[in-house]
C-alpha cells in the first residue's frame, strides 16, 4: 500500500522558514517523481516544486523553495524561506509522473497546513 505522509507545517511569521517532510512508503521515492502542491482557501491546487527520479529539481520560486530527497529514509523535503502571507495554504506531496499538473500524480498525502501570519 502506497502512503505519503506530510509533516512540518505550522504557523510562522512573515520572513520565516519552514521545512516540510513527505515520508513515502510502499514505493521507492527515487523511482518516481515527487511533487509538492498547495491549495489556499477558495483557490485551485497549484504546483510548488518537484524532484524527479534522477534527483533533478525545480520549483516555482528557486530563491525561496527548495526540494530535496533522502534516499536512505525515503523522505522528500520542501524547504521554504522568506515566507509571505500569500504562501498560506495546505501543502501536499504527491508521487507520479514528472509533471507540473496535479492530475499526473497518482498518490497523494493528506496535506499539512502552513500559515504565515504575524
Amino acid at each position: 500500500q502506497v502512503q505519503l505522509v506530510e509533516s512540518g507545517g505550522g504557523q510562522v511569521q512573515p520572513g520565516g522558514s519552514l521545512k516540510l517532510s513527505c515520508a513515502v512508503s510502499g514505493l521507492t521515492s527515487n523511482a518516481y517523481a515527487v511533487g509538492w502542491f498547495r491549495q489556499a482557501p477558495g483557490k485551485e491546487r497549484e504546483f510548488v516544486g518537484i524532484i524527479n527520479a534522477y534527483g533533478g529539481t525545480t520549483s516555482t520560486d528557486a530563491d525561496r523553495f527548495t526540494v530535496s530527497r533522502d534516499n536512505a529514509s525515503n523522505v522528500v523535503y520542501l524547504q521554504m524561506t522568506s515566507l509571505e502571507a500569500e504562501d498560506t495554504a495546505v501543502y501536499y506531496c504527491a508521487a507520479g509522473r514528472p509533471s507540473f499538473r496535479a492530475t499526473d500524480f497518482s498518490y497523494w498525502g493528506q496535506g499539512t497546513q502552513v500559515t504565515v501570519s504575524s
